[in-house]
């Protein structure tokens, strides 16, 4: 039996069709839909094989979009080499065009790649990097970016909000912005949180939220995001934020903001020759967790 490759995939989709990255039964996912294009370009089934199994950095909920999702499946060395058939493409260009084929036009796999040794999509992370965009006026209700764009009917103070997320920096138990899970930690090390307008670019004028943190709990990002708007809009002081996550009561914090917003940018991992170690120490301290928003 031939052995198997690690193969790194970057993924881009628009979640708004999807049922979220995880396969369900009956339900079109972001996982069941790249696992099915997988699987027929490398004639898995007609080989006898058992169906691929990918792993992702970040398993996002219905409706939540990516431009910077991270997977890696384990492919055998022969299927590998006859991804070009009789073509001079690389084995990497090769999946890439061939999935485009099969793929429908809100799932993309921009660029595949042979790992690095040690290399673990969800357990090698060092950070995974999210962004909320939200119109707060009229006049910024593209319909073009409407599908990942929240519209909130009222201006938000964006400096309110930014100065109120710099109180949840660092390693912190966010309890009270978690959905929770028997068994699951709810400490988190946030690394960065910001609200800005930009004045340039696609999201120019836009209120957009950028949080990076080690990983997210379920559903920890949009609850942040929903209490950051209670604060934008006058409803709540700057110092409200700091005191729901230390009361670490989910009660106590805003209802969960809207799927459409939010959007994975990036997934970071360490050079090459730490990745194993990095792997390896993750997976021992959150062997039992689910690493998603």
């Amino acid at each position: 039996m031939s052995d198997d490759l690690r193969v790194r995939l970057d993924i881009a989709y628009l979640g708004t069709g999807f049922a979220g990255w995880a396969r369900q039964p009956g339900l079109r996912t972001v996982e069941g839909h790249l696992s099915e294009g997988l699987e027929r370009i490398l004639r898995r089934a007609a080989r006898g094989m058992a169906p691929v199994t990918l792993t992702v950095a970040g398993r996002t909920d219905a409706g939540v979009h990516a431009r910077g999702q991270v997977a890696h499946v384990d492919i055998d060395a022969d299927a590998w080499s006859r991804l070009p058939g009789r073509s001079a493409r690389s084995e990497q260009d090769a999946l890439v065009e061939r999935l485009s084929g099969v793929l429908d036009d809100d799932l993309v796999v921009t660029s595949a790649r042979i790992a690095p040794p040690g290399f673990d999509a969800r357990f090698s992370a060092l950070s995974r990097t999210y962004r909320y965009r939200i119109a707060d006026a009229a006049a910024l209700r593209d319909p073009l970016r409407a599908p990942w764009t929240l519209w909130r009917g009222r201006p938000l103070d964006v400096g309110a909000m930014d100065e109120a997320t710099a109180a949840l920096i660092g390693l912190r138990d966010f309890a009270a912005f978690c959905r929770p899970r028997e068994g699951a930690t709810t400490i988190r090390e946030l690394q960065s949180f910001s609200w800005t307008r930009p004045t340039e670019g696609p999201d120019a004028g836009l209120v957009v939220g950028e949080i990076t943190s080690d990983a997210f709990c379920h559903n920890m990002v949009r609850a942040l995001v929903g209490s950051s708007l209670l604060i934008g809009e006058g409803k709540r002081p700057t110092s409200w934020l700091a005191e729901v996550l230390a009361s670490r009561d989910r009660s106590r914090a805003g209802a969960v903001a809207g799927a459409r917003g939010l959007t994975l940018e990036a997934v970071a991992y360490p050079p090459d020759a730490e990745l194993a170690a990095r792997a390896d120490a993750i997976r021992a301290r959150r062997l039992d967790e689910e690493v998603l928003d």
